[in-house]
């Protein structure tokens, strides 16, 4: 994107304003995990670098448990604008006991907009170590429920929430859908 994704504005509010702003309304804690500290010193929240650097998103999922106060943590990427509150709660409403509660859309499973326990933590640090780096890569060795799309659809009928911005044609599409609707 040839800048921070994160800071990438949309309807006039940056994407992690939007994101911070949301899960201050849900969640007594925001964990924010970025090797650009200085970059968020404007958001009352625990700001962490990775503690085992160049793992990527693996990395810093590991992090934000690592340092969360609470079992269960929401975790997702810092390029997700349209996150809907509804849907977060209801796959909230859907933890009994797993250690990863996961959506499942047509298009796969989406590791970055998914709950996790601390129980993911020995999985998470022991595939790092193995060089793999995919989320997705731990679940084998823990208890993960997935949540169907067709079960959740009415809270997010286009699929905003998964939506993320990783290229200039991909967030012009995205502004192009919005005006729209």
């Amino acid at each position: 994107m040839g800048e921070n994704k994160a800071f990438i504005e949309l309807e006039g509010v940056p994407i992690v304003r939007r994101i911070y702003t949301l899960f201050r309304e849900l969640f007594q804690e925001v964990v924010i995990v970025t090797n650009q500290q200085e970059l968020f010193k404007n958001f009352d929240s625990k700001i962490y670098s990775d503690l085992i650097p160049n793992q990527g998103a693996l990395g810093g999922l590991y992090t934000g448990l690592f340092f969360s106060t609470f079992q269960y943590s929401f975790c997702v990427a810092c390029d997700m604008p349209f996150i809907r509150k509804a849907l977060v709660q209801y796959i909230i409403n859907h933890i009994e006991g797993e250690d990863v509660i996961v959506p499942r859309t047509e298009d796969g499973l989406q590791p970055l907009h998914a709950i996790y326990s601390k129980n993911c933590l020995d999985p998470i640090k022991k595939i790092m170590e193995q060089g793999k780096y995919k989320i997705i890569d731990f679940y084998n060795w823990v208890n993960v429920k997935i949540v169907e799309e067709k079960d959740f659809t009415v809270l997010d009928p286009l699929r905003e929430s998964f939506i993320n911005v990783n290229t200039p044609e991909e967030l012009h599409s995205i502004i192009k859908l919005r005006t729209l609707h």
